[in-house]
C-alpha cells in the first residue's frame, strides 16, 4: 500500500562482502603498479629488444589506449554476461598476456602483449565498482567500500616502484610483469566463492556497432590528445580529435534509437550524475597534469636520484588513502556536496602552495603541498564516483563505473595535454634566449631550449660559468611554467568547488540506491 509503511533500510553488508572487497582490491592495486613499473623497465626493454623510438613509445602507450577505448564496452559487457563473470575472464586473460608480456622476444611481440593486458585490463575497473554497487546496498557502507577501492590504486602506485625496483635488481626486465600472475590466480581462486554473481536479468543483446562507434571515438580523441602532449599542436591530432568527436556525436545518436542502449542518456538528465562526473575529470585534469611536473622539480632541480623521488611521493600517497578513509565519517554530518566542495578547496591550498615554490631547498615544501591536495582530492574520487555509480539502477552499474572512469582516463589525457603545453611554451619562451649562441650541435642546442632535461645534458658538456649559468637559466624556466600552472589548477579547484556545492547542495540522499537491488544469480 502506498504510504502505509515507511520503506525498510537497505540491507547491510555483512563479513562475506567485506571480505570479497578485499578480493575486489587485488587486481585493482595490480592495474596501478603496472602502470607504474613499466616506466622502470624502459631501459633494460631499450637495451634488450632495441626497439625504434616509434615502438617504444607504442609500448608505453598502447596499455591506456585500449584501456580508455574498451571501459564502455566492457562495463555494458558486464550488465549482460555478469560482473562476476566478466573479472574472472578478464583475470584470467590478464595473468596470460603477463606471462607472453614477459617473454616477448621482440619489440613488436611486446606491443602486442601490451594490446592484450589493456583489453583484459580494461575490464577490471568497471566490473569491480559494479559489483561494490551491488554488494553494498547500504549508502554509508558503500562510501567506505569504494574508499576501499580508491585507496586500493594508490597502494598500487605506491609499491609498484619499489616492488619493481628490488625485481629489476636482480632478476631481467620481464619480471615487472609476472608480478600479476599470482594476484590473478588468487582471484581466479577466491573470486567465485566470494563474491556474488549480478547481470541485468532484462538486458538485450550487445549492439557490435555502438562497440565499434565507441571504441573509435575514445581511442581516436585520446591518440590526439596524447600526440598533442608529447609533441605539440598539429594538423594530425586535431584531425583526430574532430575524427573522435563526430564518431561520438553518431554513437550517442544512435544509442537514442536502440531499444537497449550501451550507454542510457538518460543518465546525464541528472545533475548528481553529471556534476559528480565533471567535478571527477576536472580533478583527474589538475592531478595528471601536475604530476610533470613534480617529478622533474626533484629530480632536476632539487637533484634527487629517481628512487629518492619515488619515495618522496610516498607521503601524499599515504594522505590519499587517509582522505579516502575518512569520507564515511564526513558525509554522517555534513551533505556530500559540501564534503566534496570541502576537499576541491583544500586541494585548492595545497596546489596554491605551488605558487610561491623556493627555486632551491623546497622539498618539504613540495612535499607538503602534495600532502594537502591529496586530502583534499581523496574525497572527490571517492564521493564523485560514489554519486556516479549510486545514481545508476543498479542493474546499470556497470556500464556507469565505466562512464566513470571514462572521464577520469580524459581528464587525466587532457590535463597532461593542455597543463603540459602551457608549461612547455612558457619553458621554450623563457629559453629562447637563455642558450649561448655560436654551440655546435644543433639538436642538443634545440632540447636544451625545449626541456628541463635537454638543459642539462647540455650544461654538461659546456665549460667554465656557461654549463652553470645555463642550468640556472633552465631550472628557473621550469620553475616559473610550475607556478603559473598551480595557480591555474587551484583556481580551476576553486571554481569547480563552488559549483559542486551549489549543483548538489540538495543532494544529500544522492548516493542512495534507486531499486532494492540487481537481480541475484545463483552461485554455480
Amino acid at each position: 500500500m502506498s504510504g502505509a509503511h515507511p520503506a525498510s533500510p537497505p540491507a547491510r553488508a555483512t563479513v562475506r562482502e567485506w571480505t570479497g572487497l578485499a578480493v575486489i582490491a587485488l587486481p585493482c592495486m595490480l592495474y596501478s603498479m603496472d602502470l607504474t613499473v613499466l616506466n622502470l623497465a624502459i631501459p633494460a626493454i631499450s637495451e634488450e629488444l632495441k626497439p625504434t623510438a616509434s615502438q617504444l613509445l607504442w609500448i608505453v602507450d598502447i596499455y591506456g589506449f585500449f584501456v580508455a577505448g574498451l571501459l564502455v564496452t566492457m562495463g555494458t559487457l558486464g550488465d549482460r554476461i555478469g560482473r562476476r563473470r566478466l573479472l574472472l575472464i578478464g583475470a584470467a586473460a590478464f595473468g596470460i598476456a603477463s606471462v607472453l608480456a614477459a617473454f616477448s622476444s621482440s619489440a613488436n611481440m611486446l606491443i602486442a602483449t601490451r594490446a592484450l593486458l589493456g583489453v583484459a585490463g580494461a575490464t577490471l575497473a568497471p566490473s569491480t565498482l559494479s559489483l561494490i554497487r551491488n554488494m553494498f546496498l547500504d549508502p554509508a557502507q558503500r562510501t567506505v567500500a569504494i574508499g576501499v577501492w580508491i585507496s586500493s590504486y594508490s597502494a598500487g602506485a605506491v609499491i609498484g616502484p619499489v616492488l619493481g625496483g628490488v625485481l629489476l635488481q636482480f632478476f631481467p626486465w620481464g619480471s615487472v610483469f609476472l608480478i600479476g600472475v599470482p594476484v590473478m590466480v588468487l582471484l581466479l581462486v577466491l573470486g567465485p566463492l566470494l563474491l556474488p554473481e549480478y547481470r541485468d536479468p532484462e538486458a538485450g543483446r550487445l549492439d557490435l556497432a555502438s562497440v565499434a562507434l565507441s571504441l573509435a571515438a575514445v581511442l581516436a580523441v585520446i591518440y590526439g590528445i596524447k600526440q598533442i602532449a608529447e609533441h605539440g599542436p598539429d594538423v594530425v591530432p586535431a584531425l583526430s580529435i574532430a575524427v573522435g568527436v563526430a564518431l561520438g556525436w553518431v554513437f550517442a545518436r544512435r544509442q537514442k534509437r536502440l531499444p537497449n542502449p550501451m550507454i542510457d542518456l538518460q543518465l546525464f538528465r541528472l545533475p548528481a550524475f553529471t556534476v559528480s562526473l565533471a567535478a571527477y575529470m576536472l580533478a583527474c585534469f589538475v592531478m595528471f597534469g601536475l604530476f610533470l611536473y613534480n617529478a622533474q622539480y626533484l629530480q632536476l632541480v632539487l637533484g634527487l636520484s629517481p628512487l629518492h623521488a619515488g619515495l618522496w611521493s610516498v607521503p601524499s600517497a599515504a594522505a590519499f588513502i587517509v582522505g579516502s578513509m575518512v569520507v564515511s565519517a564526513l558525509v554522517q554530518r555534513m551533505r556530500p556536496a559540501y564534503v566534496m566542495g570541502g576537499g576541491l578547496a583544500v586541494a585548492a591550498v595545497g596546489f596554491a602552495m605551488l605558487v610561491v615554490l623556493p627555486a632551491q631547498g623546497g622539498l618539504a615544501w613540495m612535499v607538503a603541498s602534495a600532502v594537502i591536495s591529496s586530502l583534499g582530492l581523496a574525497p572527490v574520487f571517492t564521493l564523485a564516483t560514489d554519486v556516479v555509480v549510486g545514481s545508476a539502477p543498479p542493474e546499470r552499474a556497470g556500464v556507469a563505473s565505466a562512464i566513470s572512469e571514462t572521464s577520469s582516463e580524459f581528464g587525466g589525457a587532457l590535463g597532461i595535454a593542455i597543463l603540459g603545453s602551457i608549461g612547455a611554451a612558457i619553458y621554450r619562451s623563457t629559453m629562447a634566449d637563455a642558450v649561448p649562441a655560436g654551440l655546435a650541435g644543433a639538436v642538443e642546442v634545440e632540447a636544451a631550449r625545449s626541456t628541463l632535461g635537454g638543459a642539462v645534458a647540455l650544461a654538461s658538456q659546456l665549460t667554465g660559468s656557461a654549463g652553470a649559468e645555463l642550468l640556472d637559466a633552465g631550472r628557473a624556466a621550469l620553475l616559473h611554467g610550475l607556478r603559473l600552472t598551480a595557480g591555474i589548477c587551484a583556481a580551476v579547484l576553486l571554481v569547480v568547488a563552488g559549483l559542486v556545492a551549489f549543483r548538489l547542495r540538495g543532494a544529500g540522499e544522492a548516493n542512495a540506491p534507486r531499486t532494492p537491488g540487481a537481480a541475484a544469480l545463483p552461485e554455480r
